[in-house]
């Protein structure tokens, strides 16, 4: 895999791995043309170099590079007329050709100088692996070592299910523990015991045994860090990783930013579900406030270079009773309590980063509504775009 995000690669990046013929590996290989529409034997052999790298190390597919027993010889490029149809037909191909779906996969097309197009696919690792290739009944699952593709047999098959189901129990485990923690007041900071939002956004790869990233990144990141429905007044290191929040009196939190030292982030706000003069409501602001905090806390992760999928669960805690607020003549229908103290929305995967933030939160905020006798939430048109009332 080249060492460079994908939006950087250049044709000379391309250049430089013929120059010092780099080898195809477990993370990397080369195809001078791209897989034909009808010739069935070029699209499997294309979903099995791309399944290969998901049930392995992860890497990048490149189109446009001859090669001679995996040792690039040229940049040829290819003759396309229209890349994006291009890459849609080959995302289709993945897409429909292979189980389950390969989250996090991306394509690079690159200009070249002769006037010819080369594409890099990077795939990355995944840990909802094996895939196996179902285009045409095919059915096989593929890995990769030093020499390239392979099938994979029984016993690495077993491993591959057994690691994917243990990545799923932590992930769920972590965020069940943590709600009961919050919803106990065992928080990092002192916090007031009001009705809460949660969001955790949970990077797969944090699991992964041993993973940290540099903590030291955040220094160069302070001002992009807040809680969430504020700015945060107070920010250091702690034996979790980095925390930013608010203090009020009594030296009581309303709201923190934990951020893990394995890239999981925790917000939590106290203030904006407190009960006041017309009773416990949902306020009508709290979808906007949510997509800012989330659209932030993206941006913080992508910034680390924390790779996807990323799990994003969203948890309202202590809102028995509560209704959604309405304001008179918009909202027509009648408000229902909700039935239950914890609203433990089902997750939503992030698959890369180019994600609208009011798109992907969506089905977190028709659950909520759900929750108060609404079908979907009312902050959206008949198309699902977001049109705020």
């Amino acid at each position: 895999m080249l060492n460079k995000d994908i939006d950087q690669i250049t044709e000379e990046d391309l250049q430089f791995l013929i120059d010092n013929a780099v080898l195809e590996s477990k993370t990397i290989e080369y195809k001078q043309s791209l897989p034909e529409k009808h010739k069935e034997k070029d699209i499997i052999k294309f979903l099995a170099a791309v399944s290969s790298f998901a049930n392995t190390s992860g890497g990048d597919l490149i189109f446009g590079i001859a090669e001679d027993k995996g040792t690039p010889v040229s940049l040829v490029g290819l003759d396309i007329e229209n890349i994006d149809n291009e890459l849609t037909r080959l995302d289709s191909i993945i897409r429909f050709g292979i189980e389950p779906r390969i989250l996090g996969i991306d394509f690079k097309p690159i200009n070249l100088s002769n006037g010819k197009t080369a594409i890099v696919i990077r795939v990355p690792k995944s840990w909802i692996s094996p895939h196996r290739v179902t285009h045409q009944g095919h059915g096989h699952f593929y890995a990769r070592g030093a020499n390239g593709k392979y099938r994979m047999d029984v016993e690495e098959l077993r491993t591959a299910f057994n690691l994917s189901e243990t990545v799923a129990q932590k992930i769920r485990m972590f965020r069940e523990d943590r709600i009961a923690k919050i919803y106990a007041n065992e928080t990092p900071v002192p916090f007031y015991e009001n009705a809460k939002i949660v969001i955790h956004l949970i990077p797969v790869i944090s699991f992964t045994p041993g993973y940290r990233y540099d903590i030291r990144k955040v220094k160069s990141l302070k001002k992009d860090i807040s809680a969430l429905y504020c700015g945060g007044d107070y920010n250091r290191f702690n034996f979790d990783g980095y925390i930013t929040y608010s203090s009020g009196m009594e030296f009581k939190s309303f709201s923190y930013l934990q951020l893990y030292n394995n890239g999981i982030i925790e917000a939590v706000d106290g203030l904006h579900l407190k009960p006041d003069n017309h009773g416990s409501k949902i306020p009508n602001y709290f979808e906007r406030e949510l997509i800012g905090g989330f659209s932030g806390y993206l941006d913080m992760l992508k910034k680390l270079n924390i790779e996807p999928p990323i799990f994003l669960f969203l948890s309202l805690l202590g809102v028995k009773g509560y209704t959604m607020d309405r304001k008179e003549g918009i909202f027509l229908d009648e408000s229902y309590p909700i039935d239950r103290d914890i609203l433990l929305i089902p997750e939503v995967v992030i698959e890369n980063y180019n994600v609208e933030p009011q798109h992907i939160l969506k089905p977190c905020f028709d659950s909520i509504w759900n929750a108060c006798g609404f079908p979907e939430s009312l902050n959206y048109d008949e198309n699902g775009n977001w049109i705020e009332r």
